[in-house]
């Protein structure tokens, strides 16, 4: 091989290998230096915790007003609460006979909490029976076969899918599933869940939402408040007092009475 063919082979390498200066790799990038993190001013800590506390007291100022909705809806204003929800749910919980007691409680993942309500019956110990053609109608009955043909092919099978689908899914779905205590409690509160349709109470906890409490009273301003930190001129000129631990009954009397006083 001749000397101006080995200039340009090494020539060729030279080209082919840009990044390589005697056996040492460069980088393409320049490298960027490290920069220490700028530590905070004592300004800006002290900023920061004013601006903590000040999220905390409105988080807790929020809670305790919500708390006082909670009060004044299962002790004052069940009813009329319930009838802006459901005019028939309302008369039947007012029917002393039934035992109707509705319970409100708070729900929710984030903060502020919502505020949810539920029926329950009390029947001193008797229980109740809720009748279901799902637990009426077996399978195996005449009664199955005279509501397929009522119901049709396409309804009647979407009915064996939904129930299938049920029991692949909490597994105990039927009375027949109970084996002890825990099962019995877990498959009361899937029938409480499970829709009238298929076979359930269709009694789940249900949120409580602006249009179920009359924009009159400042119940409606707090729970406003608390979802859209719009404060109200009637809230702001109460919330100092609502904002007090009751120390005695007739105070905590009081602050009920402004919360459901119709202005």
């Amino acid at each position: 091989m001749s000397s101006s063919s080995k200039i340009e082979a090494t020539s060729n390498e030279k080209s082919v290998h840009p990044t390589m200066v005697k056996g040492h790799q460069k980088h393409p990038f320049p490298r960027t230096r490290k920069t220490r993190p700028v530590r905070p001013s004592r300004k800006d800590i002290s900023a920061l915790k004013i601006q903590r506390a000040w999220l905390s007291y409105m988080d807790r100022s929020i809670f305790q007003l919500l708390k006082h909705i909670i009060c004044a809806a299962e002790y004052c204003l069940t009813y009329d609460i319930l009838k802006n929800v459901s005019p028939l749910e309302a008369e039947f919980a007012k029917d002393r006979g039934m035992n109707c007691k509705i319970k409100f409680r708070f729900s929710g993942e984030k903060f502020p909490p919502f505020i949810v309500y539920k029926i329950f019956l009390h029947t001193g110990g008797h229980g109740y029976k809720y009748f279901s053609g799902r637990n009426t109608l077996k399978l195996a009955s005449k009664a199955s076969y005279d509501a397929y043909k009522l119901m049709g092919k396409k309804k009647f099978h979407e009915q064996i899918i939904e129930d299938e689908y049920l029991f692949q899914r909490f597994k105990i779905t039927d009375e027949v599933d109970i084996v002890t205590m825990q099962d019995y409690v877990t498959y009361s509160s899937i029938l409480d869940k499970t829709p009238a349709s298929s076979g359930g109470r269709n009694n789940y906890w249900r949120r409580l939402t602006l249009s179920s409490i009359p924009k009159t009273m400042i119940m409606y301003d707090i729970l406003d408040y608390a979802e859209s930190k719009v404060l109200t001129k009637r809230l702001q000129k109460e919330m100092k007092y609502l904002l007090q631990k009751p120390r005695t009954e007739e105070m905590r009397r009081k602050q009920l009475q402004i919360i459901t006083e119709t202005r």
